[in-house]
């Protein structure tokens, strides 16, 4: 009994970095970028229902939002700005601010929190107009002490650099230095108080095209700046913000004053007594009903330079270590670590955050958010959208850190969000009530009316691939999350604190809170998040079969084949693929490859391809039919030449070619090859070409069938042109000269039986002659016997028509007579020769 083998090759047409480390020096040598914050109080109408701020001239900044005093309450109306862009000195349209932003906090949890507006990155700008309306159901109308902040993320050296996806800068790995510089992702909750948040982004237009606008009558710029902690108001403290005042920081005149900042106090301070957040001696669900971080930070971190994915938390000065909140291990994923840049690659300035992460158990589910209310920006500006996002979360809303988890801008990147271990389950501040048990990943831009581009999708899924795989979660499955505070999500279901509730695992904002976040267009994207991140291997289709023919639904091979492949789901969630031949993997190749190769034994096989998702989950294609043969084709008919008609010259006489190919598996084409190149089909058996008079010419033929077996033959000839003159004449003829002619001569005759007898050996005839609507009739005799009457009468006059034509199976002696018919009314005839092939 024969045993077949077969031999597979790999093909493989790139590689992917599976490392979760970029190359990009700049997570080494970056500095944080300090930003500022440059606020204006609004002036409010005498009716609580309106507030603005005149146009006028500002100091630099990027990203605008409107806080006010009383965290626990909304704008419930509209607020707009307008911007001047700094390099065109042009205004903006009248863009709308998301008043949908959840800043409210449990009561006595922390202080220092105001209500905000969602921010909105607004690019480099130096000029600012605000309208702030109620809402006509607005009973309450404007809350008090509202302010717009305006931030200036500053210059990093690492911002152009953040937006390599594949080679940018991404999370340090020192060991050490976690507290200072790695975290996650928040949305609206404040500082520490992260199950507060029940961020939402964009319900309106994105930015429009910008329209000049005369700068009469601009204010000074005239704001309070609050940079580092010596330059800071003292309403907020660079550490744990402490209670508001009754009035607003900056005073609510008509026009703006200089407020001079107040000097910092000299140490950051402790949380005041029924500010602290609660739950600080468990992480639970149940501990918190909000879901918020619920232990405060034992001491303030210093800033450092490096990002480690497993910190540990340094206690305060004087206070026992072992008071600091305990760090979880940090789990091995079923899925690879995308790369990502972390708060050091993005600079962040961690004087702002000198509080401590605290940490879940673990990471049941992933919210998804969008942020930053406009996706018009570019991604080489995304870590600056990140200082922005982080100045305004901690400054502004008086938050302890940026909300997220982890933030993804349009091109893919993916950032670190709030610090304490990417690879560790941070406590984030992104949605309302589940933060205790989740993880939330933003991203940047507006997706509410546009869809997410697909390298966001791509990132997104990574991440929560990544996180839920740490903890044997399938990215594709539900789970049941404890509510940590009463509430009710987007479609009108209600959550009860201490209740549970099934979410998928890969949910969107909107889930979990009242708030259209993370934008009908992404939350509309989810399943294909979900289907990344935990799905089999879409799409997965044979593409085609290299080395091989196709006829029907069977490829036909000689041996060796390509066998190449597509997918939909992106190669970062491919494990791998594989070659099977009738079932066995002969070929491996990578989640990239695109191709792999194999050496087939004679016979029918059955070509599949597996594919294995980074979850384990693998995908089979149909199987393709492939039939091994090495018999090479036939000419059941060899090539041979013919005279046909149609018009004479010397250098193109008119010839038939005709084959006829066979083979026992499935013919695919014949080529001609020689004296011209032409392929026909495997049913074709003739062609009409042209041959040079009085030259010989091979016609050589290549016979191909599916597979690749070839088989060869040809045929050649020369074909001669008789003039009229080397004819032996009977009866009056008469001589005409013209271009027209062969030769320039032909010979006419109106005699009845008058005739031109030529004699030659060959294997093919034509006669040559003129024709118009007076020609007559001829017979034509060939080796004395009548082979036809032909009528050279046309409607349109010809000259060197091969009107008659006649073949035989070899090159034998023959001869040609054409007898004059006389025909009533048109009794002429021209001739111009005969032609044969020999």
């Amino acid at each position: 009994m024969a045993t077949a083998t077969v031999a597979g090759v790999l093909t493989v047409q790139g590689l992917e970095d599976t490392s979760g480390q970029g190359g990009d020096p700049v997570d080494a040598k970056a500095e944080p970028v300090e930003t500022d914050v440059h606020r204006a109080a609004l002036k409010r109408s005498g009716d609580g229902r309106s507030a603005s701020l005149g146009q006028r001239k500002t100091d630099p900044f990027s990203m605008l939002g409107v806080t006010w005093t009383d965290p626990d309450t909304k704008v419930e109306g509209t607020i707009e700005v307008r911007t001047r862009a700094a390099a065109s000195g042009a205004w903006t349209p009248w863009v709308p601010v998301d008043t949908e932003a959840e800043s409210r906090n449990e009561s006595g949890q922390r202080a220092g929190l105001r209500g905000a507006s969602e921010p909105r990155w607004v690019g480099a700008s130096d000029g600012v107009e605000v309208r702030v309306a109620a809402a006509d159901s607005a009973r309450a109308g404007l809350p008090e002490g509202l302010r717009l902040d305006m931030i200036d993320p500053g210059e990093g050296a690492g911002d152009r650099a953040s937006v390599n996806t594949a080679g940018g800068p991404v999370e340090d790995k020192t060991a050490g230095s976690q507290a200072a510089g790695a975290g996650s992702s928040a949305d609206r909750v404040a500082a520490g108080v992260s199950a507060s948040d029940g961020h939402n982004e964009d319900t309106s237009r994105a930015d429009g095209d910008t329209v000049t606008t005369a700068l009469t009558a601009m204010e000074p710029a005239a704001f309070s700046v609050v940079g580092k902690a010596e330059e800071q108001v003292s309403t907020e403290s660079p550490s744990t913000p402490v209670a508001e005042p009754s009035t607003p920081a900056v005073p609510s005149e008509a026009t703006p004053s200089t407020l001079e900042p107040t000097p910092a106090q000299s140490s950051p301070s402790a949380p005041a007594p029924g500010t602290s957040e609660p739950g600080s001696s468990s992480p639970s669900p149940s501990s918190d009903p909000s879901s918020a971080p619920t232990s405060s930070p034992t001491s303030p971190v210093s800033p450092s330079q490096t990002a480690s994915p497993t910190p540990s938390v340094p206690s305060s000065p004087g206070t026992p270590t072992s008071s600091g909140p305990t760090t979880p291990p940090a789990p091995s994923s079923t899925a690879p670590k995308p790369p990502i840049t972390s708060r050091v690659g993005w600079q962040a300035d961690e004087s702002l955050s000198n509080e401590g992460p605290e940490y879940n158990p673990d990471v049941k589910a992933v919210f998804v958010h969008h942020t930053a209310q406009t996706s018009n920006y570019s991604c080489v500006d995304s870590a600056k959208i990140m200082r922005g996002l982080h100045t305004y979360h901690v400054q502004s809303e008086g938050w302890k850190d940026l909300g997220y988890n982890f933030v993804v801008d349009k091109c893919g990147t993916v950032f670190e969000g709030r610090k304490g271990g990417t690879d560790l389950p941070v406590l984030g501040a992104h949605t309302y009530g589940f933060n205790r048990e989740s993880a939330g990943i933003a991203v940047i831009g507006s997706y509410d009316t546009a869809a997410a581009p697909s390298a966001a999708l791509t990132s997104v899924a990574r991440v929560a691939a990544w996180k839920l795989g740490q903890y044997q979660a399938d990215p594709n499955g539900t789970v049941k999350l404890k509510a940590g505070a009463n509430g009710g999500n987007f479609t009108g279901v209600q959550f009860t604190s201490g209740s549970l509730y099934t979410f998928d695992r890969i949910s969107g904002h909107r889930d979990g809170f009242n708030t259209i976040c993370p934008g009908g267009q992404l939350y509309g994207q989810l399943p294909t998040i979900r289907g990344y991140a935990g799905g089999t291997v879409g799409g997965l289709a044979i593409k085609s079969v290299a080395g091989a023919g196709k006829s029907g639904s069977t490829y036909y091979a000689k041996d060796a084949v390509t066998v190449a492949w597509t997918a939909t789901t992106p190669s970062a969630f491919v494990k791998g693929y594989e070659l099977l031949v009738d079932g066995r993997a002969v070929a491996t190749a990578s989640g990239t490859a695109s191709s792999a190769k194999a050496t087939l034994p004679v016979g029918t096989r059955k070509i599949q391809v597996r594919a294995t998702h980074i979850s384990g989950r693998t995908t089979v294609t149909s199987a393709a039919s492939v039939t091994v043969e090495k018999t090479v084709p036939t000419f059941s008919t060899k090539p041979k030449l013919a005279l046909r008609g149609g018009t004479v010259n010397t250098a193109a006489v008119p010839v038939t070619l005709s084959w006829k190919a066979a083979d026992t598996a499935a013919l695919k084409e014949v080529r001609l090859t020689a004296p011209t190149a032409k392929t026909y089909g495997p049913t074709t058996t003739s062609a009409s070409h042209t041959a040079k008079s009085g030259s010989a010419t091979t016609w050589a033929m290549t016979a191909h069938d599916q597979a690749g077996n070839t088989a060869s033959a040809s045929a050649s000839g020369t074909p001669v042109i008789l003039q009229e003159t080397s004819a032996k004449k009977t009866g009056a003829w008469s001589t005409k000269s013209s271009s027209s002619y062969l030769g320039g001569k032909s010979s006419s005759s109106s005699a009845k039986n008058a005739s031109l007898t030529w004699t030659f050996t060959g294997r093919s005839a034509s006669l040559v002659v003129s024709r118009a609507a007076t020609s007559g009739q001829m017979d034509v005799f060939v080796d004395g016997r009548l082979a036809k009457t032909v009528d050279l009468k046309s409607s349109t006059t010809k000259y060197r028509d091969a009107i008659w034509t006649q073949s035989w199976s070899s090159s034998t002696k023959h001869t040609v007579k054409i007898v004059v018919k006389g025909t009533s009314g048109r009794p002429a005839i021209t001739t111009d020769g005969l032609v044969y092939l020999k």
